[in-house]
């Protein structure tokens, strides 16, 4: 077998478990690592003073839209930097449709593998499994067909 071909399948097996962490949503409810098992969900990692992030956005709403009701699910992670009315405001003008965290403390970002560079954008499939990592707007073309074979996926 060729190096090329050994490192995709190995690739393939290294899968990690999404790290154990608690959001803290904008209403004050929390959320586990753990209650993102059965759905496929993209985890973003981003900021208000992050012009990537503001600009990916929209089609961050329109791909939660699109899948939602097929067991998809959303979760944008402020960074810690980031003032939570900012967050707040932002979450609102713009009615994001999904779940908004703060993290104020940064420990949620240490835990996902020390984020520091937004936007970050993990793809976690439904047994809680770290299949995808986009540092930088995804290629939502690319995005959609990995959400439609995880979402196919027992």
């Amino acid at each position: 077998m060729g190096a090329l071909a050994l490192a995709a399948l190995l690739a393939g097996c290294a899968q990690e478990a999404a790290p154990a962490s608690t959001f803290v949503l904008l209403d004050g409810s929390r959320q586990t690592t753990a209650d993102l098992k059965g759905k496929v969900t993209l985890v973003n990692f981003w900021a208000t003073s992050c012009t990537t992030c503001v600009a990916e956005m929209p089609q961050i709403v329109a791909t939660y839209d699109k899948f939602k009701d097929r067991g998809y699910d959303t979760l944008a992670v402020a960074m810690s930097y980031d003032p939570p009315s900012y967050v707040v405001n932002f979450a609102e003008t713009r009615k994001l449709p999904f779940k908004v965290a703060l993290d104020n403390t940064g420990k949620v970002a240490e835990a996902w593998g020390d984020v520091k560079l937004t936007p970050t954008t993990y793809i976690v499939d439904k047994q809680g499994r770290i299949v995808k990592k986009y540092v930088g707007a995804p290629n939502f073309d690319e995005l959609h067909k990995l959400i439609e074979k995880l979402l196919a996926e027992a």
